[in-house]
């Protein structure tokens, strides 16, 4: 499995991410009960594969099945945790509230089985102005102090898309990593122009603080594939389409870790070999050129 450096935590992860939400989050993209033992024991297994294909970035969070996520990832990862770069979360309700935001990270430890996670993000969808500005009144203060405790490593904030709020966070230089969703389909947080990647956007924001990257909805919660399914049914079954998705990203050059929730051995097998494939990886100036030269 690739490695690359996450920005500046230095930390070497794998370019392919494990993400945690299919493991607790109820019937998300299939029918799923994350309560039954049989299924939190499928997951457990898919985590083992995982650290056997060389999988070393896994990124959970509370609001994933109340906690079930974390608890599936910290018993199947046991005594190889530090094998790994471990990331969850703090709920956006909580944003403000240091109080909350300690007692939501010690409950994940708890069930993750450890005494520190490496990423501690903000859990956000689309930041408005007065998220960010709770954040930055108290929310960072208490992350960073949890970070000088010892109980995070790194401090980050996922979003769904680029805002005034997430440039302001940004351009605080306070944060190590975000997680932001990009895929083929919403390309917008990590455009090019012309082969070139434009300063304003948010892919560009963070590589000027030379913060650490990771894409969630990589392979497009499978709206891609949807589409596809509907408009050419012919071509659904002619191309690996999750496996050329995760080679979009792969191939940005601003993106580091693709993170993409896995449930199964074979989803980790297939998504593995898809990561490795150099015909799912593209020239993306190339492939974003609009003048010839």
């Amino acid at each position: 499995m690739e490695q690359r450096t996450f920005g500046r935590t230095g930390a070497a992860v794998s370019a392919l991410g494990f993400g945690g939400g299919p493991a607790g989050v109820p019937n998300y993209l299939v029918p799923w009960d994350p309560s039954q033992a049989a299924n939190q024991a499928q997951v457990e297994r898919a985590i083992r594969r995982a650290l056997e294909r060389g999988i070393s970035y896994f990124d959970t969070a509370p609001g994933y099945g109340g906690g079930i996520s974390e608890a599936v990832i910290g018993r199947a990862l046991g005594a190889d945790r530090d094998r790994v770069f471990l990331a969850t979360k703090t709920p956006r309700d909580r944003t403000g509230d240091p109080a909350a935001i300690r007692a939501s990270l010690e409950q994940s430890l708890r069930l993750l089985g450890t005494d520190h996670v490496d990423l501690l993000q903000f859990h956000g969808s689309w930041y408005a102005d007065e998220d960010a500005d709770r954040i930055l009144a108290a929310g960072l203060d208490a992350y960073e102090r949890l970070r000088e405790e010892g109980k995070t490593r790194f401090l980050g904030f996922t979003f769904e898309g680029p805002t005034g709020a997430t440039e302001r966070l940004t351009a605080t230089g306070r944060f190590d990593a975000i997680l932001v969703c990009y895929n083929l389909i919403y390309q917008h947080p990590g455009a090019l122009r012309n082969g070139e990647a434009p300063p304003e956007t948010a892919l560009s924001r963070a590589k000027s603080q030379a913060m650490g990257v990771a894409t969630m909805r990589t392979v497009t919660s499978a709206i891609f594939q949807r589409w596809v399914a509907r408009v050419a049914p012919e071509a659904a079954g002619a191309v690996d389409w999750t496996g050329a998705l995760i080679g979009f990203n792969l191939s940005h050059p601003q993106v580091d870790v693709a993170v993409v929730g896995m449930r199964s051995e074979d989803e980790v097998d297939r998504n593995v070999a898809a990561a490795e494939n150099p015909a799912y990886r593209v020239d993306m100036a190339a492939l974003h050129g609009e003048l010839v030269r």
